[in-house]
Formats: C-alpha cells, sequence, structure tokens
C-alpha cells in the first residue's frame, strides 16, 4: 500500500495495512530552516518541496501543508483586511517602521464612508524565521465593520490560477508519498480574531450579540471566494485554523456562539468532498464531542499537556471513531529537548492509545521546533512505523 493510498483510505473510514506516520514540518523557517540554513526563506515553492524531500528522507508518510504562496496576500491567513489593493473607494497609504528585527507595515484604509487602520508586523525571530501578526487591528467597533463590509476588495480572478499553479506543481513532486493539505482560510471564530482584538471577541458574543454576529458572517464570507478557489486547485485536505475558540470557553459558549457558523464553513469547504481537518492545538478535551457536530472529517491535534488538555486515551473513548483524529507526541518537550528513550517511549504509549479501531494518524501535535534533533525526528518516525501495523 502507497502512503497516499493510506492516508486516504484512513480518512475515509476504512482500515489500511497500518497508521500513517507522518511528521508536521512548517513551509517556512523553523525546522525546515535549520535543516536547509542556506535556502531562500522567501521562495516558498522551494521550501514546499524541501518539506516534502526530508520527509520522504525519514521514510515517513509524507503530509504536507501548504501555506505561504498560496494564502497569498498573508492578510487571508494572519490577519487585518486587504491593504495589497486599492479600488475606487478603498484607498491605502502605508508606511514601513523599523523597530529593532520587527517591520510593521501600518496602513490608513480611506473609503467614503470613514478611514480604518491597521499595522501587520513581521518579525524575524531567528536567521530565515518568521512571524506574522496583525498587531492593530482594523475592526474597533460596528461602524468600522460597516466600513469593511461594504468596501473591501473581494478576491482577485488572478488568485484562482496562482492557487492552481502552486498546488499542481506539489502534488507532482508529491506522488505517491502521500498527500497534500492546503490551509484554507481559518474557521469564522478564527478569521474573526484577525480583525478584532482577541480581549473584544471573547466577550462580545454575551456583551453584543449583533454586532458579534455581523462580525462572524463577514468574517466566514469575505473567505469564501478564496476557500472556493482552493478547493478547485484539488487538495487532498483542507485545513482549517480553529484554535482560537479553544476548550478553555467551555463547551456551552462553544456549542451556543460559535459552533452554528463553524459548521456552515465546514459544510461550504467539504461541499465538493475533499475533507477538512480541524486544527485546535490548544485546549480541546471540553470540545471533543462537538466536532461530532462540526462535521469535519478530520480533528487534530489532541496535544498533551503542558502544551494541550488532551489525553489522548480518553479522546479516543469520547470520538469512537466519529471522525479521524490526528495526534502524536509533544514537539517541544519530548521531540525537541527529549532523549532518544523518551522519544521512543512517548511515541509508543501514543500509538497504543490512538490506533486502537483505526481511524487514526500518527504526527507530532504541531510542527517541528528549529533545534530538534535530526535522530530524534528519525527515532519517532522509525519507533512508530514499528509499532504502526493493524
Amino acid at each position: 500500500m502507497t502512503s497516499r493510498q493510506r492516508f486516504l483510505k484512513t480518512i475515509r473510514g476504512e482500515m489500511p495495512d497500518r497508521v500513517p506516520v507522518t511528521l508536521f514540518i512548517c513551509d517556512g523557517g523553523h525546522f525546515i530552516n535549520q535543516v536547509y540554513p542556506d535556502i531562500d526563506s522567501w521562495d516558498f515553492e522551494a521550501l514546499q518541496l524541501k518539506v516534502v524531500e526530508i520527509q520522504k528522507q525519514f521514510g515517513a508518510d509524507v503530509f504536507v501543508r501548504l501555506l505561504y504562496g498560496v494564502n497569498d496576500p498573508l492578510w487571508i491567513h494572519m490577519g487585518g483586511l486587504d491593504v495589497s489593493r486599492q479600488t475606487e473607494n478603498w484607498e491605502v497609504h502605508t508606511a514601513q517602521i523599523r523597530h529593532g528585527n520587527t517591520s510593521i507595515a501600518r496602513s490608513t484604509i480611506r473609503t467614503p464612508a470613514g478611514t480604518l487602520t491597521q499595522d501587520f508586523s513581521t518579525t524575524e525571530v531567528r536567521p530565515g524565521t518568521f512571524v506574522f501578526a496583525c498587531t492593530r487591528k482594523p475592526v474597533q467597533s460596528p461602524d468600522d465593520l460597516e466600513i469593511a463590509i461594504r468596501y473591501e476588495p473581494r478576491m482577485p480572478e488572478c488568485w484562482k490560477q496562482q492557487v492552481k499553479r502552486r498546488v499542481s506543481r506539489i502534488r507532482q513532486a508529491l506522488g505517491e508519498d502521500g498527500i497534500l493539505g492546503a490551509w484554507t482560510p481559518h474557521g469564522p471564530f478564527n478569521n474573526a480574531s484577525l480583525l478584532v482584538d482577541h480581549d473584544v471577541l471573547y466577550s462580545l458574543f454575551r456583551t453584543d450579540y449583533a454586532f458579534y454576529e455581523r462580525l462572524m458572517n463577514f468574517a466566514m464570507e469575505r473567505i469564501l471566494d478564496y476557500t472556493a478557489a482552493i478547493d478547485a486547485a484539488g487538495p487532498d485536505v483542507h485545513c482549517v485554523g480553529g484554535n482560537v475558540p479553544g476548550g478553555f470557553l467551555g463547551r456551552r459558549n462553544y456549542d451556543r456562539y460559535i459552533l452554528p457558523f463553524e459548521r456552515r464553513y465546514i459544510e461550504f469547504v467539504q461541499r465538493n468532498g475533499i475533507p477538512a481537518m480541524y486544527h485546535n492545538c490548544g485546549q480541546i478535551m471540553a470540545l471533543a464531542e462537538s466536532y461530532v457536530d462540526l462535521g469535519a472529517r478530520i480533528v487534530e491535534p489532541f496535544a498533551p499537556p503542558p502544551l494541550g488538555d488532551a489525553a489522548l486515551a480518553r479522546a479516543r473513548e469520547i470520538v469512537n471513531g466519529r471522525y479521524v483524529m490526528l495526534s502524536g507526541i509533544d514537539q517541544v518537550n519530548v521531540l525537541q529537548k527529549g532523549a532518544l528513550d523518551d522519544v521512543r517511549r512517548a511515541t509508543v504509549e501514543a500509538m497504543q492509545a490512538g490506533k486502537p479501531g483505526g481511524r487514526f494518524i500518527m504526527q507530532p501535535v504541531d510542527f517541528l521546533e528549529y533545534g530538534t534533533p535530526l535522530e530524534n525526528v528519525q527515532a519517532y518516525v522509525r519507533t512508530a512505523i514499528e509499532h504502526a501495523g493493524y
């Protein structure tokens, strides 16, 4: 059975020959920059090809997740309104400001109904590794939201071909060695958090539901064209961010105020049959049951403490095969910082907890960090495969 067949069989709910064993490698900076320090950090295609290559070298079932060069301009995934283009009613002026290793794009957006401002920051945390964020959110009031709804430019037609070319190129390199995922724009709550300050958003559904509902609908509708373009490009999996509405909000709040919007978006994502993988890298146990109603075919990563709150065996009992679980070992405290024996032991424990009954994919619970020993990664892959058979 090829790696591709193994993944697809698992996602369909069928029993493969063994558990797929893969790696989560970010397609920019971090581990890939550690292994290939001389690569151009802005050559996203070359980086993605290296993500495929190194997983093959480790003997893993390849799962490559495309972010950079697909979700461009970066506001689609990292935050803010679209300041990459202008229209007659959307006049953008951007100043570049430098503070140490952080570059801030400070944008003023003038429209017939008023002016919006936002900061988009790019920080080089180490050579070749960048962190991006909207550090001044553009929506500070209901009036700001109405301006954005009315005037923000929609997706340009050329974006469809941009995505299709990238997916086609990486798929060609991947072959039968695995599957290709694309980071589809976040779920609505995550997307709303890219426009409004978190401390406002986390209480807005109780303090001003009308504003919240309007915001959530806009946060979803503004990215549907981009989602449809990614879907048309033909990835194997849509990777959907859902970490901002974490389990710390409680199941009651999630089910009442967040789940209805997230479910509508997941239905749209999966309307043509390509499965969605919902990503919550924080507290998750309180929402494991709610994710059945969400409808995503895959949920990840069920991170153990201290990164998250997941107990994998207990989570599997709750889920009971109703969606595919993607999980594994702590990529920081075990894989990056642990001894070889720690890696092997944690890998065996995670496999034993996740494997029974199938519908399980084994992977470190988040992307490999800079400074992760190669021998630890190799030990993880070998140990996982040794214990992966059904």
